[in-house]
């Protein structure tokens, strides 16, 4: 168990921990969570030696291994797979010792020994975390200075993966990987043997992994039992709790106080009055849980909607210097779509979200365009593209010619960037707030179609949130690359594979993707999984040709349902949010009334939609067994 006891640290004037206090248990996997800046990364060089505390201990159990992917990338002219072997220290030295011993005894111990930590597997292990990371045989030979950055940490992930340290220190590990190295790797930190300590704003990850909750706020630590949506509902019911406290608390006081001031001055009461004094002073003040406001983000919907389709492709083909990467493109957009693109990085996401944003020009086939289309595109690459010496003013004012110093500085407040923040340079702003400008610029005049390539990357939980909401509510269309499953769940509508060098519809939800891509990154390949703990496996569930035949139409039913509920829910949304302005029922009784009509028929047609939804997922769960 690593215990932190009264952890004291400070980062310039900002304290980071004040006397902060946790246990961690053993073979646990525990999800570390805060704000950006709160201080999560300084606690991890902290427990890895690297940065000394103020006050207080960080004590670790003796011979107890840690394993954290290093900061910088890795390089050399070694291939990836020696890399990756080469992370198990005592098996490296044991096969370098047996290739020169010469004494009969030890070379028998070395023998033993490499059989008792099965390293003769190890380069088929080594493989398979490699393969999972979206490395194939061939690229697993090549040298890691053939490779970006990016793709060389993911290389260190999987050496530290592969040494199988009793604790693992994972810091934003999904950064650098795509949507299918984040599935296959929430796959293999299931059943990860040792414990791990894990930071993210993946919600999903901290769903399927985490068995506790690390919480960072307000300089000091708090650990929950269970997921992160267990630490969230928890986290709310203890906030109702205060909160009731708090009041009856503060009733409390103002009856001792009513006391103290009616009877102070007379002697029959006086004694009494100074007991009930005593009280309040021995009353220590409840307060309620403060949470941090969150800045909303604000996608303008496009003024004018255009007729559907937006795009379609006719057996278009697209890619560079007259070698193609995409061919055989017939697909459609319609004005509302909200399409998820999956595939691996390197099938030509990018390239096909740079063609349906005009960026690229087809190189056979046609793509025809509505006339007035007007296209955002967001991409996290562009973050570098920033000139460091301008301020969010100077990124804004070029877009609004003819505003005003007062409205300039409303928009940019509107985006994310209120009074002094719009003045601050860009070289001082967080990439979540690089991230929010960029966004805020791409959307600007209310496109027809936003492109969003990797939206969530430095954003923390709360502000992915947020952008959910904001795409939720925008009235566009929508082409979505995230390796963030719960955005894609919760705002893709359809799904997109872009692999074996064209883009198809995927006929399925992201379960069936996750089942899809383990299935490939397992093909042949040995992995860490339940069956190799010997932990039970449960048998899959196979649809019979029947049980299909009836549950298509269904499917169909249920996703028409959810389409309908959806927007019952945004005009709701929208009905309360003129109703929330009370002036309205003053100003315009006559509209005010009119919408409370409205809402409650939209109420009964939600809940009657709600109980139809219910009844169809029942009847779908029995048809397809």
């Amino acid at each position: 168990m690593l215990h932190i006891n009264d952890l004291t640290f400070r980062l310039g004037p900002r304290i980071l921990f004040d006397k902060a206090t946790a246990a961690l248990p053993d073979r646990a996997r525990i999800g570390f969570v805060g704000r950006n800046g709160a201080g999560k990364t300084t606690l991890f060089r902290m427990i890895a030696g690297e940065t000394a505390p103020e006050s207080g201990t960080i004590t670790i159990p003796k011979n107890m291994r840690l394993g954290r992917v290093e900061q910088e990338a890795p390089g050399g002219p070694g291939s990836l797979i020696d890399f990756v072997l080469e992370a198990d220290k005592e098996r490296a030295a044991l096969m370098a010792e047996a290739e020169h011993a010469t004494d009969p005894h030890r070379i028998a111990e070395i023998q033993t020994r490499l059989v008792d930590i099965d390293a003769h597997a190890a380069p088929a292990r080594a493989a398979g975390i490699l393969e999972g990371l979206g490395f194939d045989e061939a690229a697993q030979h090549r040298s890691l200075s053939e490779f970006s950055g990016g793709w060389r940490m993911r290389v260190a992930l999987a050496a530290v993966l592969f040494s199988q340290p009793d604790f693992l220190l994972l810091d934003e590990p999904t950064n650098y990987l795509d949507l299918e190295g984040t599935l296959w790797l929430i796959d293999y930190l299931q059943s990860y043997p040792g414990t791990i300590f894990v930071i993210s704003h993946d919600r999903d990850m901290l769903d399927a992994v985490a068995d506790h909750i690390l919480h960072l706020d307000q300089a000091k630590l708090t650990l929950w039992r269970g997921n992160y949506s267990s630490f969230e509902q928890q986290r709310r019911e203890q906030q109702a709790i205060q909160l009731k406290h708090m009041k009856k608390q503060q009733e409390q006081r103002k009856h001792l106080q009513a006391f103290v001031d009616r009877f102070r001055a007379k002697a029959t009461k006086a004694a009494q009055a100074q007991s009930r004094l005593k009280m309040l002073a021995r009353m220590e003040p409840i307060t309620a849980i403060v949470e941090g406001h969150v800045l909303p983000f604000h996608l303008p919907s496009p003024q004018k909607p255009l007729n559907p389709p937006i795009i379609t492709m006719d057996d278009a083909s697209v890619g560079y210097d007259e070698k193609p990467i995409l061919k055989r493109l017939n697909l459609s957009i319609a004005d509302d779509d909200r399409i998820g693109l999956l595939g691996s990085n390197g099938n030509g996401k990018s390239t096909f979200a740079k063609l349906v944003g005009g960026r690229l020009d087809a190189m056979g086939g046609s793509v025809r365009r509505s006339s007035k289309l007007d296209v955002g595109f967001f991409a996290q690459h562009q973050v570098d593209d920033l000139d460091e010496k301008a301020t969010p003013y100077q990124c804004v004012a070029p877009l609004m010619p003819d505003g005003t110093e007062a409205k300039i500085r409303a928009k940019c407040a509107q985006i994310g960037f209120p009074n002094v923040k719009a003045d601050t340079k860009i070289a001082q702003l967080s990439g979540g707030e690089k991230a929010r400008l960029l966004m805020g610029l791409a959307s600007f005049h209310g496109p027809h179609l936003l492109i969003l390539d990797e939206p969530t990357n430095h954003l923390d939980i709360d502000s992915r949130a947020a952008l959910i909401e904001a795409i939720n509510d925008y009235q566009g269309a929508i082409i979505l690359v995230s390796h963030d499953r719960h955005l894609l769940e919760a705002c893709a509508d359809r799904l997109w594979l872009v692999a074996d060098g064209t883009v198809k519809a995927f006929d399925g939800d992201m379960e069936d993707y996750k089942k899809y891509v383990l299935d490939r990154a397992n093909g042949g390949t040995p992995r860490q999984g339940k069956k190799d703990r010997g932990e039970a496996v449960k048998p899959e569930r196979k649809e019979t040709s029947l049980g299909r035949k009836e549950a298509a139409p269904l499917k169909k039913q249920i996703a028409a349902l959810e389409e309908k509920m959806r927007k019952f829910e945004d005009l709701l949304a929208r009905i309360d949010e003129v109703l929330a302005d009370a002036t309205i029922f003053q100003t315009n009784p006559s509209k005010a009334g009119q919408l409370s009509g409205q809402r409650a028929e939209l109420e009964r047609a939600l809940t009657a939609a709600e109980e139809e939804w219910l009844e169809l997922s029942s009847a779908y769960e029995a048809a397809s067994g």
